[in-house]
């Protein structure tokens, strides 16, 4: 199992200094969200340019307010100045988000999800796609890849759902995960997408999973400390779901806090899940949580 981190800071050297960082210390990968602040792709096609030796994927971007042949121009833009390094991860974020914020329409998420990637992904294997779908109307030549001096970046799906997941399994490289736990991953997540890679004679997909960690002498106050820092996703229907499966309260159930020994096994207990890369977001103690997980690389 590969372990990851999240790229860190408000500004593009902040961005880049956090890559640097991780690479230094040993990390497989460093994943930028794409919530508020710096566009996540633009982040990793600079870091990427900028630092050698460690790959970048995106964690993730919403499907909804970018056309699928733009996202696609995008990601072999960033693959291309990340030379080869990048993973696209894509989602459609939710309702609240799509609705409330942006004013789209959040009907039928798993069709759009499923023209969508009928879009993208012809578009970055072969550079052509024609499609006409209730979603998407697309007749277009996105070129000859090769002008672009790289090869199409893996991608990604932020599914949870049997229905997406199974959309992933069978399209795409994998899935990315968040506020989900290791018996959830093992018993829904990892057998369903596997089984739909396999069923479309894909490779076995990669499973991400997004991960808060603490290392503490206290983790009853980590946890609470937890419930209000990621309290958003215990809101949020999609997370919702996974934390239910998962029994869990709330995201502070989720996180892997306690001490060094206690970490150390809850990693491993995602690793014998079926998780291929483990994107850790430190919180709480950083300067003992850090050296943990570096002590881990």
């Amino acid at each position: 199992m590969r372990i990851g981190t999240g790229g860190a800071g408000g500004t593009i050297d902040a961005a880049v200094d956090s890559v640097r960082q991780a690479k230094d210390a040993g990390y497989a990968s460093v994943w930028f969200s794409n919530i508020f602040g710096l566009d996540g792709m633009t982040a990793a096609a600079i870091a990427g340019r900028e630092v050698p030796d460690i790959t970048l994927g995106t964690f993730v971007v919403p499907t909804y307010s970018r056309h699928p042949l733009y996202m696609a121009q995008q990601a072999m833009t960033t693959q291309a100045a990340a030379g080869g390094r990048f993973i696209l991860g894509i989602g459609l974020s939710h309702q609240v988000v799509i609705e409330g914020m942006l004013g789209l329409s959040f009907d039928k998420p798993a069709r759009h999800m499923r023209e969508y990637l009928e879009v993208l992904m012809p578009i970055l294997e072969s550079g052509t796609v024609d499609h006409a779908g209730e979603v998407f109307k697309v007749n277009n030549s996105f070129g000859p890849l090769e002008r672009m001096g790289t090869t199409p970046p893996q991608v990604v799906v932020a599914a949870l759902g049997p229905v997406m997941l199974k959309l992933a399994g069978r399209l795409t490289h994998g899935t990315a995960t968040w506020m989900t736990g290791p018996q959830t991953i093992a018993e829904h997540i990892a057998p369903t997408i596997n089984q739909a890679a396999e069923d479309a004679g894909r490779p076995a997909p990669m499973v991400i999973a997004g991960v808060p960690v603490c290392v503490t002498d206290e983790p009853e106050q980590a946890r609470a400390d937890a419930e209000q820092v990621f309290a958003i996703y215990g809101t949020l229907p999609s997370y919702r779901a996974m934390l239910d499966r998962e029994g869990a309260k709330g995201p502070g159930d989720i996180a892997l806090v306690g001490d060094e020994e206690t970490v150390r096994k809850g990693m491993a207990l995602y690793a014998e899940a079926g998780v291929t890369d483990l994107n850790l977001a430190p919180f709480g103690n950083l300067e003992r949580t850090t050296a943990l997980i570096r002590s881990a690389l």
